[in-house]
């Protein structure tokens, strides 16, 4: 790594020190180490692979392979991608039985018709050689519906649950009433069998459709999807001008966007707050002035024990990592680190570090670092 590489990394994190005398570049805050492990272009997800190495997606169109050896291969086979705006290559996940099945999520947008874009989610083989792979047999198993003008709102953010179904983050695309449109999945937390069929237990199920997909709605731009150590789903959205939520998501809640939030329109129109509506589920926290969440983890390792059963939020404007501690279905910030660049991704590493992706600019390219948080040295 150069030296103005290092400088950047010091001057990114101000903090109490930064060295490198044995080659490596961190810097030292009072609760945690940052190492700096790599550079990507404008990453936007992380998976851990079994073997420790890391799968990381590039906004652009792009699936890096962080090597143990520091090289970074590249995963072809992937689909096109649409690229504009906050859209782009999104998430990837392992199924889980990867070590069984070598299967692979991701989300990304794609074209639509004319000037029309949505969010979609594919599964695939991942097939590894020498510093990197392709993805093989790619299907794809979820769209938005339908898809819509603008480059806004994609969410897809996904996870596996407790019970082995398929969770996706599906924001309403900056259009407001289709978020409490069931004939639309926008604006909507979805749930699906690992194929991509509609499990027949789903709250809405008997209504059929694109309907039967839907686990919750009244969402805006849901950019964080995690269960916690309970086996509850949790996610953390955009909220519009103020409002930024985390939310316990229920099996068929109403959490009211457009018609309540704990902030209005970016026009200065008002939007009720949610304690006007109590038939709309409220948030357990929610930020005004925003943090601009990006991401959501829930952190079960050794390397912060303090931090158990906490969850960790990625900031954007607020360029931050924000902690979150949780009383059962209640919940708080409990502290906020300033990390000085727009934090896009946050994992827990098989180790228990916590791993960060810096985010660059949506739509603009630019440089993000792959962070790796370890306890304090002495």
């Amino acid at each position: 790594m150069s030296g103005k590489f290092k400088t950047l990394v010091c001057m990114t994190f101000a903090l109490a020190a930064c060295t490198g005398t044995d080659g490596s570049v961190y810097a030292q805050h009072a609760e945690f180490t940052v190492t700096t492990v790599g550079q990507f272009d404008e990453p936007w997800a992380l998976e851990f692979l079994p073997d420790g190495r890391l799968l990381i997606s590039e906004v652009g169109g792009a699936l890096k392979l962080l090597n143990s050896d520091g090289s970074i291969g590249e995963i072809t086979g992937l689909p096109e991608v649409k690229h504009g705006g906050q859209g782009g290559f999104g998430d990837v996940v392992l199924h889980p039985d990867f070590s069984d099945n070598n299967m692979v999520y991701v989300s990304y947008v794609e074209r639509g018709d004319g000037q029309t874009s949505g969010a979609a989610v594919a599964r695939a083989q991942l097939r590894l050689a020498g510093d990197g792979g392709e993805l093989a047999d790619l299907e794809v198993i979820w769209r938005q519906v339908p898809k819509v003008t603008g480059q806004g709102h994609f969410g897809h953010r996904i996870v596996f649950g407790p019970n082995g179904y398929l969770w996706i983050s599906s924001g309403e695309r900056q259009k407001f009433d289709p978020a409490q449109d069931m004939e639309s999945n926008l604006g909507k937390v979805v749930r699906l069998n690992v194929d991509g069929s509609i499990p027949d237990d789903n709250p809405f199920f008997e209504r059929g459709g694109v309907t039967a997909e839907i686990w919750s709605l009244g969402h805006r731009n849901p950019l964080g999807l995690a269960f916690d150590e309970s086996g509850r789903l949790w996610d953390v959205e955009m909220g519009p001008r103020g409002g930024d939520e985390v939310n316990l998501v229920r099996r068929g809640a109403n959490y009211g966007y457009p018609i309540v939030s704990n902030g209005n329109h970016y026009n200065g129109t008002d939007i009720p707050d949610h304690d006007t509506r109590p038939e709309f589920a409220a948030p357990a926290v929610f930020w005004d002035p925003v943090i601009s969440p990006s991401s959501l983890m829930f952190y079960s390792g050794s390397e912060f024990p303090d931090w158990r059963g906490d969850a960790f939020i990625g900031g954007l404007s607020s360029e931050s990592l924000v902690r979150v501690e949780f009383d059962g279905e209640s919940a708080r910030e409990a502290q906020r680190f300033d990390m000085g660049r727009r934090i896009r991704a946050v994992e827990q590493g098989p180790d228990g570090a916590i791993w960060l992706l810096e985010g660059g600019r949506p739509g603009r390219g630019g440089n993000g670092y792959l962070l790796k948080l370890t306890a304090p040295t002495t």
